[in-house]
C-alpha cells in the first residue's frame, strides 16, 4: 500500500483507514484543560532565542514524593486556568545544574497508566545520567497545541503556551537546571515536538519523534489529526479551524521545515511488521495488549513509516541534517518507543551538553 499517494485505496479510503486505526486506540477519560491568547504561529522570521516566561500567573503548586526517585509535581497553568500534574525525575546529583528532557505521552495524554513512567524503564535508564526528566500528564487528543476555541468536550487547551512559556521557567527554578532542554514524544506527540520547536525557537536543542506523522495540513494529514482529536471527543475545527483555515499550514512542521535548521532531530519508526516485541512473552501474557499491537498497532506504524519517509525526503531537499532510524519491524507500541529513547539519548546528550 502506498499511503503517500493512496494508490489502490483512493484518498477517501486512505482517510477512512487513518480514522479506523486511530479509533482503535484504548479508551481513556478526557482530561480537563483550559485559555489565554494563542502563542505566536511560526513565521519565516522566527527569533532564535528562547521564549520568555509568561507573566500571567503560572506557578508551582507543590512537589510530593512519588515512586522511587520520581516526584509528583503540580503546576498551575494560567493559560488553561487548570492544574497540571507532572512526573519528574530530578538529576541524582543536584550539586551541579543539569539539562532537562521533556517527554510527552501519546494521544491519551498519559491517562490510565499510559505514561513513560508506567510503560518504560526510564527510572533505571536515567538513574546514572545527569539530566532532569519531566513528563506532563494530560492533554488527551490535544496535539499539545493552542486551540483557537474552547471545545465542548475537551475544554480550553493552550498546551503550546504552557509547555513553552509557563512550564520551563518553573522547572528551571525548582530543579537547578542549566536552562538547556530537549523534548521527545510518541505517536500524536511525535508531531507535537516539531510544532513546539517551531513555536519556541531556541528553547529545545534537540527533538525526538517516535512513530509520528509530521505533515498535518495536506488532506491525509488533516484526516489523521481529525481522527485522533475525534477519538477523544474533540472537534478539530476548534483546534485550527476548518480545513481551509491558514492555521493548519501555519502549524505544519513539514511546511516550515527550514525553521528546524540547527536543531538536533531524531526520528524513529518501525515498519508495521510484527517484531520481537510483538509476542506473548514480550507483553508478559497480556493478550489484549498483544491483540492491539497486532491490529491497530500494525496499521498505525505502517502509516507513520510512510510519514517519516516523506519527512526525510523533505529535510534532504532543504539540506537539513537529521537522524532517521527506520526499524525493519515493529508496531505502534511502547516497547519499541523505549528502544527509540535509548537509541536517541546519545544524540540528545551531545546536544544538551
Amino acid at each position: 500500500m502506498d499511503v503517500r499517494t493512496g494508490a489502490g485505496l483512493g484518498r477517501v479510503a486512505c482517510l477512512a483507514l487513518f480514522a479506523t486505526a486511530a479509533l482503535t486506540l484504548p479508551l481513556a477519560k478526557p482530561v480537563g484543560v483550559a485559555t489565554a491568547e494563542p502563542a505566536a504561529r511560526p513565521t519565516d522570521a522566527a527569533p532564535t532565542v528562547p521564549v520568555q516566561p509568561d507573566p500571567a500567573g503560572a506557578r508551582l503548586l507543590g512537589i510530593g514524593a512519588g515512586v522511587g526517585r520520581m516526584l509528583d509535581v503540580a503546576v498551575h497553568s494560567a493559560a488553561m486556568d487548570s492544574d497540571i500534574g507532572l512526573e519528574v525525575f530530578p538529576a541524582q546529583n543536584d550539586s551541579s545544574p543539569a539539562p532537562t528532557l521533556y517527554l510527552l505521552n501519546g494521544a491519551s495524554g498519559g491517562n490510565e497508566g499510559s505514561t513513560w513512567f508506567d510503560q518504560t524503564d526510564i527510572a533505571d535508564f536515567f538513574a546514572d545520567k545527569h539530566v532532569n526528566i519531566v513528563i506532563p500528564v494530560g492533554g488527551a487528543g490535544s496535539y499539545f497545541t493552542d486551540w483557537h476555541d474552547d471545545d465542548p468536550v475537551l475544554g480550553r487547551q493552550r498546551w503550546t503556551t504552557f509547555l513553552t512559556r509557563e512550564l520551563p521557567p518553573i522547572i528551571d527554578s525548582a530543579f537547578h537546571t542549566t536552562g538547556t532542554n530537549a523534548i521527545a514524544g510518541i505517536s500524536m506527540a511525535a508531531t507535537s515536538v516539531f510544532q513546539l520547536a517551531l513555536a519556541a525557537p531556541g528553547l529545545y536543542r534537540a527533538i525526538g519523534s517516535y512513530s509520528g506523522c509530521i505533515q498535518t495540513s495536506d488532506p491525509q494529514g488533516q484526516g489523521m489529526v481529525a481522527a485522533v482529536v475525534g477519538r477523544w471527543g474533540g472537534n478539530p475545527i476548534n483546534m485550527w479551524g476548518p480545513p481551509t483555515d491558514p492555521a493548519w499550514a501555519a502549524n505544519d512542521p513539514y511546511v516550515h521545515a527550514d525553521q528546524l535548521r540547527g536543531t538536533t532531530i531524531y526520528v524513529a519508526t518501525g515498519s508495521g511488521l510484527p517484531g520481537t516485541l510483538d509476542t506473548p512473552d514480550a507483553v508478559h501474557g497480556n493478550v489484549p495488549k498483544l491483540v492491539g499491537q497486532l491490529t491497530s498497532g500494525v496499521i498505525l506504524e505502517a502509516i507513520t513509516n510512510q510519514c517519516a519517509h516523506r519527512l526525510q525526503d523533505r529535510l534532504r531537499e532543504r539540506n537539513i541534517p537529521a537522524i532517521f532510524d527506520f526499524r525493519p519491524t515493529g508496531t505502534h507500541s511502547w516497547g519499541y518507543w523505549q528502544q527509540d529513547l535509548h537509541n536517541s539519548w546519545p544524540h540528545f546528550s551531545a546536544a544538551l551538553n
